[in-house]
Formats: structure tokens, sequence, C-alpha cells
């Protein structure tokens, strides 16, 4: 440690000068930044909004209150290290190889919906617990970009993605022409789940092979899923994975995260706002 004096003579400041700075209080600018920094470290501290960036941030703070801009918050986080998490290389559980018929690419990248229950897309993902794997069928209304259906499952069968879209049927009750897309998957390609399909006057539409792009929304579910959710766990059972995921798409996906394509609020706050 240096002596003041020794510091002072070096920065040619007068020591009197510094004890005042000392005793002075933060300025306004300063009290403010640090309730700031406060109430954002708060808010990653709640369940599943630790990778929340600048954007959803800045959208957070103006519903509580604070009137600050995105170039405030990102500066703040990055002074103080509050990085997003980010998502890893994601896996593909897809099986092409079937001699299943295949479904044309009807939804063809046109991710807009300008009502609910318009188009929905589909995909399959799975969760490693302690008991083995499990597998998440979902499905995503375009229009909110709400998981209107779900099913989890220990294997891969044409079950999991029918569970899935019966519960979507049900919950949702489709009574308009409806699109609903996947992969060309077998369990997608099926019998079973191309019947249900059929059964409710709904038309199927599929990526084409090997392309990850035409299921895009479907794909981001499940990397934020994983990025916010599973990598930030290890589950000893399948049970309690189960319940995690329960959790996270019926209590904080649909109904808190606020989502970039909505506007930055929610698919059940965006539903019914519309």
């Amino acid at each position: 440690m240096w002596p003041v004096s020794a510091l002072c003579a070096v920065l040619e400041v007068a020591r009197s000068g510094f004890y005042a700075w000392r005793k002075r209080a933060p300025s306004r600018r300063r009290v403010c930044q640090q309730q700031l920094l406060e109430e954002m470290q708060a808010i990653r501290a709640e369940k599943h909004k630790g990778s929340y960036g600048s954007p959803r941030m800045q959208r957070e703070l103006k519903s509580r209150g604070h009137a600050v801009s995105k170039n405030t918050v990102a500066r703040l986080m990055r002074e103080h290290g509050l990085r997003a998490r980010t998502a890893r290389k994601f896996r593909h559980t897809t099986d092409s190889n079937h001699g299943f018929a295949v479904a044309k690419n009807v939804l063809d990248r046109r991710f807009t919906a300008r009502r609910p229950n318009e188009k929905w897309v589909s995909d399959i993902t799975y969760v490693w617990t302690d008991e083995g794997w499990l597998y998440l069928a979902a499905v995503e209304d375009l229009y909110s970009r709400k998981v209107v259906g779900w099913s989890l499952g220990e294997r891969l069968t044409s079950e999991l993605v029918s569970e899935a879209l019966r519960m979507a049927i049900g919950r949702q009750l489709p009574t308009v022409e409806l699109v609903a897309h996947s992969d060309r998957g077998s369990q997608y390609a099926s019998g079973s789940y191309q019947r249900l399909l059929a059964s409710q006057g709904i038309t199927c539409s599929m990526s084409r092979r090997g392309n990850c792009w035409d299921n895009a929304p479907m794909e981001s579910f499940f990397a934020t899923l994983k990025k916010e959710l599973v990598h930030q766990e290890r589950y000893a059972t399948r049970q309690a994975a189960r319940q995690s995921l329960f959790e996270y798409i019926e209590v904080f996906y649909n109904r808190v995260r606020r989502h970039s394509a909505l506007g930055y609020v929610s698919p059940e706050t965006f539903e019914e706002a519309a």
C-alpha cells in the first residue's frame, strides 16, 4: 500500500480534495445505476431468467417501472459480467430412412400466421436423466409461439408425437383450415399419426431432407429450452425431469417468458392482447 500523501503528490491532487471526495455522497446517476444493477441481479436470480440478454432484460426492467435504454442495460451487464447463456450444438433425433410416404413442404418457411390454429410446427428432442433418456415431442402455434401440445416418453415412437398432437387439438379445438408441419421422420410419417391428422382435416407439411431451417421456430424453441433449463439441471429421475419440463413449458414459457418475435411479451399475453 502506498501512503495517501505519495499518491496525491504523483497525481497532483491536494490531500484535502482527496478526503473531501471520499466523504462526498454518491451522485444521483450512480445511485440510480446501482439500483438498476441490483434489480437486474434479482431478475437473473428468478427461475429461468438467468439467460436473459440485454433486450429481454431491458423489457423486464421497463415492466417494473424503470425507464432505461437498451444501451445502458447492455453496458451494465457487460461491466458486471451478467452474460446471457449460449446454446450448445443441437443434435437431431430424426430418422428419415423409412418406407412411409412423405408430404410436401406446404409451410415453405412461411413462419408467420394471421390467427391462432392456422399453422403449427412440431418436433422431438431428448433430455438425459440418470435413469436414461426422456424424449419430448412438442407442438407450437406460429401465431403466438405458444406450445399448445407436448408429450414425454422413454422411447421415440409414433404414439409420442400423436399424444402431443392430441393435446394440441384438445386444447385449441381448431375449427378452420390448419397446417401441421414437422420433419419427415418415421414418427411423423407413420400411419397412426397421418390418420390422426386426416381425421381432424389437418393438412400435413414436412421439411425437406436434412434441412433444419424448414422447421426453424421449433428448433429455436428446443434450443431455448436446453439453454435456459435442461443444461442447467441434472435430473436424477425421469419423473424429476417431467415435473421440471411441465413447469418450464406451462408456467414459464407460455405465460411469463418474453418472446422476441412477439414484441417481447409472452405467448399468453400476446393472445390476450390480440
